[in-house]
């Protein structure tokens, strides 16, 4: 659960949870809804983060009300198990859900992404949601932009604000970094300053 009040640089946003604190210390790191915040405070029930006004801009997090769960994630250890795909926690927008289709297996999710990042949105790669590690299902382009499905398991919908996201809401997207890294790099020439595919 959580709360905001207002501040000049920003909001100050109180979680209340258990299951994500132990060990967690002031100056530590954690995923907000996949914004990576800084917990400022700690007590036994929860922690408080100032959400910068940047961060505001770029994710769904000041339309989080008193009372609304969030989906909590520390960092990943580096002598830990990687599962999924790489997640810095570096939301890149907010960006619409455009369709929402319940099925046996689960739900599929669609989400409208601007052209900007659409680049890095392809079939069977990783895109990141709300925090939450995906596989794209499929793309199609729709002008510049491009309509991104995901396919959401029964245990992520129980487990995560997903289950609850519905068309016209807003989740917070983090495209693949392998991608951007490998589109920053065709875009400076390649290897010897080549043409790039």
């Amino acid at each position: 659960m959580a709360a905001r009040e207002s501040a000049e640089s920003g909001i100050s946003l109180t979680v209340e949870a258990v299951a994500a604190l132990p060990g967690l210390r002031v100056g530590d790191s954690i995923a907000v809804n996949g914004a990576c915040l800084t917990a400022e405070d700690v007590s036994p029930d929860g922690f408080t983060a100032t959400v910068a006004p940047e961060t505001l801009r770029r994710t769904n997090l000041g339309d989080i009300a008193p009372g609304q769960y969030v989906n909590l994630e520390r960092p990943l250890r580096a002598d830990s198990r990687l599962e999924g795909h790489i997640v810095l926690g570096h939301v890149d927008a907010a960006v619409p859900v455009t369709a929402v289709e319940n099925g046996s297996g689960g739900r599929r999710m669609t989400v409208r992404v601007p052209g900007a990042l659409s680049r890095f949105a392809v079939e069977k790669g990783s895109v990141t949601l709300d925090g939450v590690s995906l596989t794209v299902a499929a793309v199609s382009d729709e002008g510049e932009d491009s309509l991104v499905e995901a396919a959401l398991v029964p245990h992520t919908l129980r487990v995560t604000v997903l289950g609850d996201r519905a068309v016209d809401d807003y989740v917070n997207l983090e495209a693949d970094i392998l991608a951007k890294y490998i589109a920053r790099f065709w875009a400076r020439g390649g290897p010897a300053g080549e043409e790039g595919p």
